[in-house]
């Protein structure tokens, strides 16, 4: 392996560490986490780090760095299953609408289905209004990661925090406030979020 530079090496980190959060990072926030005097900056060590083969980028694409080594994996074929609460928890809707075949680079692992988020409580992890958002089928997460629940009946989008006095879904826009979860509520994890796919 190369040698890299402290800085180099901070900005590889912190681009795999968003992909273990099914995140491909903007340059802006690249910049802004490894300390880079701009998003020109940060475009300088993402090229370096391509030509070494240690990440890839997607031409074309805001959200298109990951790290390399993931392999060029065939087309999957995800279902579109309904919307999701990137805001107040939004009643459930999983009825197939759609069917799409995607690269699965674009994802951290491969989604079971995709959901259509509607609001704005998101925007500062990147999930916009009418993204669609990779799930990952699973009743399990973990602190800090971005989850698909079921609240009462309701889907909504938000990072988890779990401490030992409390279960809160965090959104990720200050005018929204924690969804802290009570012992009487019926919640549930549907999935963990492991990509968007957003058309333009």
């Amino acid at each position: 392996m190369p040698s890299l530079s402290p800085r180099r090496t901070a900005v590889l980190s912190f681009i795999r560490d968003q992909a273990g959060y099914g995140k491909s990072p903007s340059l802006a926030e690249i910049a802004t986490a490894c300390g880079l005097a701009s998003r020109g900056a940060a475009r300088k060590h993402v090229l370096a780090l391509s030509e070494l083969g240690m990440i890839e980028v997607a031409p074309g694409q805001a959200r298109g760095i990951r790290p390399a080594g993931r392999g060029r994996a065939d087309l999957l074929k995800v279902p579109v299953l309904g919307r999701v609460a990137a805001g107040a928890p939004i009643g459930a809707d999983a009825g197939l609408v759609d069917i799409l075949s995607l690269d699965s680079q674009l994802f951290s692992s491969a989604p079971d289905y995709l959901l259509r988020v509607e609001g704005d409580s998101m925007i500062e992890e990147g999930i916009l209004d009418g993204d669609l958002v990779g799930v990952r089928r699973t009743p399990e997460a973990h602190d800090g990661q971005i989850v698909v629940a079921r609240l009462d009946g309701e889907l909504t989008i938000k990072r988890l925090s779990c401490t030992p006095t409390a279960l809160r879904l965090l959104p990720r826009n200050p005018a929204y406030v924690p969804i802290v979860i009570g012992p009487e509520q019926d919640f549930a994890i549907e999935g963990v979020f492991c990509g968007l796919v957003r058309r333009e």
